[in-house]
């Protein structure tokens, strides 16, 4: 743009314009507006020359154009409005991007410059900008390649229907702004769908732009943590529909364990992929769709239903626009500039829909033949999908994002001077008004549609997103039907909604129910799950949980141990009580050692009793009948005591069973050895001169004794609980699964000093009835007390190898046992062969046969 100067004013002028599609309309302030009103273009040239080049652009799009006519109702509208920007007149220029990067650029840069060959810079350098706002552009690759301009100079754009979430970066496009949201939280909304349905293996085809790309880098890294899936496989749809990679694209389909395929692509992929999957007649997938083809009419056809019947899409919040149709109405062709791009969408979509011509063409128009047109011909006379307006969804974006350039200039028109937000509290004005204080007030802008749905900018120019799920649904006479079954959308406290009507939603599986899609089952309750080994953290092996470990939850990828007192159920999904042991009174062998314990109790007693009734005769009286009443209490207390190692083990049982054991055996030993010393001292005395030493061995001596090396245990006793000791222990070593009560004995000192004490008493008694052992036969008690200690030795020589060895309530079994064997033990060989003569030979119970004189 050249710069001239005359004495008045500095002159810039255009070296050259782009001649394009527009529709444009004057005002105080101009808006912009780039959409596709045509699906393709060529054009020979696409340099910046100064010879005006224009794109030749066909496929007439009926949608694109009714966006632009929205637009132009919502700037018609607002003008009307007296409260929102009085005194303010809102003019718009419109222009076709023909789908086409080259032609889109070309527009913006036009939109941009402004319609003017010569603009006039006053001295002062104030004006108001040609546009002072953007809407559009319709494609995320054109809005980022237009952004990325018209950022620099802070020109604020609000895109429609771009949706990269590349574009959400603020560095690199720091104007640009979108009332439909971001491809980022589009992801998020599909993911929410797969996991409410619980589909966690799906594949993903992606088209081969920035709107593919970007969405896929997003699944890949959010499926797994919001959704706990993963892709089964990511492939790239070519664009300019490759036979050969399609098919192979479709094989892989065809191949995968994934039952559900998200699509993430542009309509005409998608075109291009059904035509392959319908070739190879590819049947029971279940297709979620993106926003760009949810809604794609061309693809609801009986000839493709059978394979996309049932899909589920995410689409654009579709809104009410009242009023709309009304001036759709009355919309009318340029008959007097029929030959200028100025005005020239009209009039094409006049000749389009009523299959007439305006004459002559400007150059570059593709005819449509047929009569002349009158521009009085009846829109409601045809029918044309640009009346529907039961499905307003991109419509409704550009109607908020003209109302959101709006509000935001009417914010800045009514700032109070000197209150301002800008440097020295200023306020922007249309007189000195720059696009980047537009911008300021654009991030700031909260307003409320007519509809009800709140508009808001986050800090990344993403207004608050809100999608409709909707499914396709194949009715019995034929026909197709897109029916909304819910929303997704994100609001500041609640965070990300579902919400899904499934009774609505079509399934065209025979089951009538959603498919399964995962590439391993559940691990339940019991299990873990054990990864597989590059493959994708979807595809696992579920392990059972080891002995004492559960796993309460579905997937666990770990197995809790259970507390110490609890085991693992059968079926590793509970923890359980552990089985208690211990010697106990109910089971077999307490039983019988319990009832043995009473026999030899009872026995005794017996045996006692005999002795008391036969007190006065010759043998009782012969074997000293003072020691034999006290022999035979201690061999009863040593019965009983082994009734204390039977039953659960607690703190007195557990003191008092070791203690008892050593002083009731201790006091039966101490009073054999005290008979066998008798014996010796009675047979010295029998000889010449020795009568002196049964002075040391009357009555009170013998008692004396016996109390004397009873004390002495009981000292040991006393020492070893007080310093250390036994108490019940639970004990979980010997089975995992149980636990096992027992008593531990504190002190392994002072159990060893209590045993070796009575072994140390019974090993004297035994020598010394040893050395009496051939004493003439009427003193023949020292081979009974040899015999019965040689039991009692052997008895408790194998008793400390098996306590040993047995582990929990067996050793408090053989513990029992070997009191019993060496109670009995003494019992019989002590007192068998005098009960014997008492009962049976009372002939032998006389004092001459004592003495070894009878027959």
């Amino acid at each position: 743009m050249p710069i001239v100067t005359n004495s008045h004013h500095t002159v810039c002028i255009q070296t050259g314009q782009f001649h394009l599609n527009g529709m444009h309309k004057t005002g105080d302030v101009v808006l912009g507006g780039l959409f596709g009103i045509h699906f393709f273009s060529t054009y020979p040239d696409l340099s910046f020359t100064s010879e005006p080049q224009q794109p030749i652009c066909h496929g007439f799009h009926i949608s694109g154009f009714r966006q632009a006519q929205t637009m132009a109702f919502a700037i018609d509208e607002i003008n009307r409005n007296s409260n929102l920007l009085p005194n303010v007149t809102l003019g718009y220029s419109l222009y076709d991007n023909c789908v086409q990067l080259g032609v889109g650029f070309r527009a913006a840069l036009s939109v941009a410059s402004g319609r003017e060959e010569q603009v006039i810079l006053h001295d002062t350098c104030v004006g108001t900008p040609p546009v002072l706002g953007i809407v559009g552009d319709s494609s995320s690759t054109r809005s980022i390649a237009i952004s990325s301009v018209l950022g620099l100079y802070r020109v604020p754009t609000v895109s429609y229907f771009a949706t990269c979430s590349c574009l959400s970066d603020r560095q690199m496009f720091p104007s640009f702004f979108r009332t439909i949201p971001s491809d980022a939280f589009q992801v998020h909304a599909i993911i929410q769908i797969l996991k409410h349905f619980g589909w966690t293996w799906a594949g993903l085809l992606i088209s081969d732009n920035d709107y593919g790309v970007h969405a896929a880098s997003s699944f890949q890294s959010d499926l797994g943590p919001s959704g706990g899936g993963c892709l089964a496989y990511t492939e790239i749809l070519p664009a300019d529909g490759d036979q050969s990679e399609l098919k192979r694209i479709v094989d892989v389909m065809k191949n995968s364990t994934a039952h559900v395929v998200i699509v993430f692509a542009n309509q005409g992929h998608v075109i291009n992929l059904m035509e392959e999957v319908v070739r190879q007649n590819v049947t029971g997938l279940q297709w979620i769709a993106s926003e760009s083809w949810t809604s794609a009419a061309v693809l609801q056809t009986p000839r493709l239903m059978p394979y996309l019947g049932g899909t589920l899409g995410i689409a654009i919040r579709r809104g009410e626009i009242a009023g709309l149709r009304d001036f759709l109405l009355q919309i009318r062709p340029d008959l007097h500039h029929n030959n200028s791009y100025e005005n020239s969408m009209v009039n094409q979509f006049w000749e389009h829909t009523f299959q007439c011509r305006f004459a002559p063409p400007p150059a570059g128009w593709v005819e449509a033949g047929g009569a002349l047109c009158t521009g009085q011909e009846d829109l409601e006379s045809v029918e044309t999908e640009f009346l529907d307006i039961s499905n307003l969804r991109p419509e409704y974006n550009v109607y908020k994002a003209v109302y959101a350039l709006a509000y935001a200039l009417d914010n800045m028109l009514r700032c109070e001077p000197g209150r301002g937000p800008f440097s020295g509290h200023s306020c922007g004005n249309l007189q000195r008004l720059e696009p980047w204080q537009l911008v300021y007030y654009l991030e700031k802008v909260n307003f409320t549609t007519s509809s009800g749905d709140q508009v808001s900018f986050d800090e990344n120019g993403d207004v608050l997103p809100i999608y409709d799920i909707m499914n396709w649904q194949w009715l019995p006479d034929g026909r197709t039907k897109v029916q909304t079954v819910g929303e997704v959308k994100k609001s500041a406290f609640k965070g990300e909604e579902l919400t899904l009507d499934e009774d609505k939603i079509f399934w065209k599986f025979e089951s009538k129910e959603p498919p399964r899609s995962v590439c391993s089952e559940s691990c339940p309750p019991g299990t873990r799950v054990a990864r597989k080994k590059g493959e994708p953290e979807c595809c696992f092996d579920c392990i059972p949980c080891s002995d004492g470990k559960i796993s309460n939850k579905t997937d666990s990828m770990e197995c809790t141990s259970c507390p110490e007192d609890f085991w693992s159920s059968p079926q590793r999904d509970y923890c359980v009580p552990k089985k208690t042991e211990f010697l106990s009174y109910h089971e077999s062998l307490g039983i019988c050692l319990t009832a043995t314990s009473l026999l030899g109790t009872f026995i005794c007693a017996v045996v006692l009793g005999i002795f008391i009734y036969y007190r006065r005769t010759p043998i009782v009286r012969a074997n000293n009948s003072g020691l034999s009443f006290q022999l035979l209490l201690s061999l009863k207390l040593c019965f009983l005591c082994s009734l204390l190692f039977i039953g659960r083990p607690r703190p007195w049982t557990c003191q008092l069973r070791h203690a008892a054991f050593g002083i009731s055996f201790v006091l039966c030993v101490s009073c054999i050895l005290v008979k066998t010393m008798v014996v010796l001292a009675v047979f010295k005395a029998s000889k010449p001169g020795g009568e002196a030493s049964l002075k040391w061995f009357g009555a009170v001596q013998q008692r004396g004794t016996v109390l004397v090396l009873t004390s002495v245990q009981a000292v040991i006793c006393t020492v070893w609980i007080v310093s250390s000791s036994p108490a019940p222990h639970k004990n979980t070593q010997y089975h995992n699964d149980k636990v096992v009560y027992e008593c531990i004995v504190g002190s392994t000192v002072g159990f060893a000093v209590l045993l070796g004490y009575i072994g140390l008493l019974a090993i004297l008694s035994f020598l010394l009835a040893f050395l009496a052992r051939n004493l003439p036969d009427s003193f023949n008690e020292a081979k009974l007390i040899t015999f019965s200690m040689l039991i009692f030795c052997a008895v408790w020589v194998t008793f400390v190898p098996a306590y040993i060895s047995s582990p929990g309530k067996y050793a408090d079994a053989v513990e029992a046992f070997a009191i019993l064997a060496s109670s009995f033990g003494l019992l019989v060989a002590l007192f068998g062969p005098k009960c014997y003569i008492i009962l049976l030979r009372p002939e032998r119970n006389t004092k001459k046969a004592i003495m070894g004189r009878g027959t």
